[in-house]
């Protein structure tokens, strides 16, 4: 990796699951994070199994102790998922615990992130992103400065399939693509996996980093992990950090060149 300067480095954690969650991974989390100096912490949802007023103190007292700055988006857990809260008040208690913003912006030097709330409450599974929200893409990761690393964040995959579809996925697509998004961040599928993608009709890639499960007991048969992005002006080198007894370890580690 060759560098103008020193890397903007991003901390990716998702479904945390906090009420199903190992005691080990919580407790280790965050030191581990810190180790990396992460530029900014990014959590893609889920931080709650069922969004139980106890279950998102336990997730502000985890987000406490990750380095800041950190922007965290809802995930589909977030929302109640059988109460009338559902329907009157969806996102009142992720608002009062974590963050009062839904598409959150952060605005750092040489680094714009832009949070997307992608869990419509009339959807139980599968994501949803607005023509509205497409638009702000445009506007705000659009309008970032020359050289600056932008990224977008949501809890599901736009490229997801089945249950977790994106609806909208076309529309948000172009929007990435007229604003020159480098990385989209998502979680949900508990599946770490990174790939660069080109948009269709366009010339632009982007890469689109999963990021596995950071704590939850429901692993889908791959171990607890984060993910560890580093990126330069030339390169975009995505690491895997999995959990390993009460420790994390690089379990894997793919480069992309960055497209400017």
């Amino acid at each position: 990796m060759t560098t103008a300067g020193p890397p903007v480095v991003i901390a990716h954690l998702s479904d945390l699951h906090l009420g199903a969650h190992d005691p080990v991974a919580a407790r280790t989390l965050a030191a581990d994070v810190a180790a990396v100096h992460p530029t900014v912490t990014v959590v893609t949802g889920d931080c709650t199994m069922r969004a139980r007023t106890g279950q998102f103190r336990q997730a502000r007292e985890l987000l406490d102790g990750l380095p800041v700055p950190l922007l965290v988006v809802t995930g589909n857990h977030d929302v109640p998922l059988d109460s009338p809260a559902r329907l009157v008040s969806p996102y009142s208690r992720f608002r009062h615990w974590l963050e009062d913003d839904l598409d959150p912006v952060l605005r750092l030097d040489g680094v714009t992130v832009m949070g997307l709330e992608s869990t419509p409450r009339w959807r139980w599974k599968s994501g949803r992103v607005s023509r509205r929200q497409a638009d702000a893409v445009r506007t705000v990761l659009g309008a970032a400065s020359p050289g600056a690393v932008r990224v977008l964040a949501l809890h599901h995959p736009p490229r997801a399939t089945g249950l977790a579809r994106v609806v909208g996925r076309d529309r948000l697509l172009r929007a990435l693509a007229a604003a020159r998004v480098d990385l989209v961040l998502a979680g949900h599928t508990h599946l770490p996996a990174a790939s660069s993608v080109e948009l269709d009709g366009s010339a632009h890639r982007v890469v689109e980093v999963v990021a596995g499960t950071a704590t939850s007991v429901r692993t889908r048969g791959v171990g607890r992990s984060w993910s560890v992005i580093r990126v330069d002006t030339d390169e975009i080198v995505v690491e895997e950090r999995h959990q390993a007894g009460d420790g994390w370890h690089t379990l894997g580690t793919m480069r992309y060149p960055r497209h400017e």
